[in-house]
């Protein structure tokens, strides 16, 4: 069937393209129960910033953006801010977008606390609502079930503890951003600005995004939080032999570890080892030594001037350009860029 106007023959679904970009985007951000302002403003501000350039550029403005809420006044910062929701989330039956920033404090009295909202979040993903969660907003949006089988991204302090509560949801180590069908999710702390911006550019266009990026003084290519993690091994899983195992390598890291040195300190066979260790630790045992001496050397290179050389040594390498590549590979950057970005005492020998 076709549908005939101003002379012109159009196909339905056609039609219905160019209709929908006539149509504004309901863009619907969650103000959560002990949430801070300074993650929950960020999205409502840049989506309202987003139309004022697209106007600019002679472009309709887009957005239509609101505060969604358990109640209508959600205190912030333990009530140093009191934000006014446009509707309580119950009253949302259907928006384009939905954005979930992070409680903070505690995880579970953050999940407690917001845990009427968890059926609203699956309801509306369920019935076509785009869904993205802001740095430890992840934990929310797993509690509703929607990302298991699923990729998705969160703070980098909080993988292990994510992990362990969400089995079944793959978590994207480092990464920014993260997108699986129409659900987004972003890395920690101001990784958000970059996920952010993504939506930003994928909804309007590039140009309102790179103008969004200068006005704000955003980096808008960041693509990895591996630079700002502080590796600390997973302790949590009850083993008490592969503990000992961990102690062993992080006094001892800057000897030489063998595999088979670790499994001895257990009394096991060297495969049973690698798999009783990854599945304690998320890790093989190569890569928890790897990154313990990376870690060890990013201290070096925040707070002394040692040369690269003399660092590798240190923290038990003698190949420079396997720590090289190694310390690319966890923290995205080459040691001499690690050192001119991080570097905090710049005159200490």
């Amino acid at each position: 069937m076709e549908t005939t106007t101003l002379g012109v023959n159009y196909d339905k679904t056609i039609l219905s393209c160019i209709i929908i970009l006539f149509i504004d985007m309901q863009i619907s951000v969650f103000v959560p129960e002990y949430g801070v302002i300074e993650a929950v403003t960020p999205a409502f501000r840049t989506f309202q910033t987003a139309n004022e350039f697209l106007a600019t550029f002679g472009k309709k403005p887009i957005f239509e953006v609101e505060y969604v809420g358990l109640r209508e006044h959600v205190p912030a910062n333990n009530g140093e801010y009191m934000i006014k929701t446009n509707r309580l989330l119950k009253e949302v039956t259907e928006t384009d977008l939905l954005i979930i920033p992070p409680a903070y404090g505690d995880i579970a009295t953050g999940i407690q606390a917001n845990a009427e909202a968890i059926p609203y979040f699956k309801k509306l993903q369920e019935t076509g609502s785009s869904i993205a969660s802001l740095c430890i907003g992840a934990f929310l949006l797993a509690e509703t079930g929607i990302l298991n089988g699923k990729k998705c991204s969160t703070h980098w302090a909080y993988i292990n503890d994510f992990r362990e509560r969400y089995p079944e949801v793959e978590v994207e180590d480092g990464a920014i951003i993260t997108e699986h069908d129409n659900i987004y999710s972003s890395g920690g702390a101001s990784s958000l600005w970059n996920l952010i911006l993504y939506l930003v550019e994928k909804f309007a266009d590039r140009e309102t995004a790179v103008m969004i990026s200068k006005y704000f003084a955003l980096d808008i290519g960041r693509d990895s939080q591996a630079q700002f993690a502080i590796f600390n091994g997973q302790r949590n899983h009850g083993d008490d032999e592969i503990q000992k195992v961990q102690d062993y390598i992080e006094k001892n890291y800057n000897e030489k570890i063998t595999i088979e040195t670790l499994a001895q300190l257990i009394n096991t066979g060297r495969r049973t080892f690698e798999r009783r260790f990854k599945m304690a630790t998320n890790n093989t045992p190569i890569e928890y030594i790897q990154r313990v001496r990376i870690e060890a050397a990013k201290k070096f290179f925040e707070a002394s001037r040692r040369n690269v050389t003399e660092i590798m040594y240190d923290v038990g390498y003698t190949d420079t350009r396997a720590f090289r590549d190694t310390f690319k590979k966890i923290t995205g950057l080459t040691p001499i860029d690690y050192r001119n970005r991080f570097a905090r005492v710049a005159n200490e020998v």
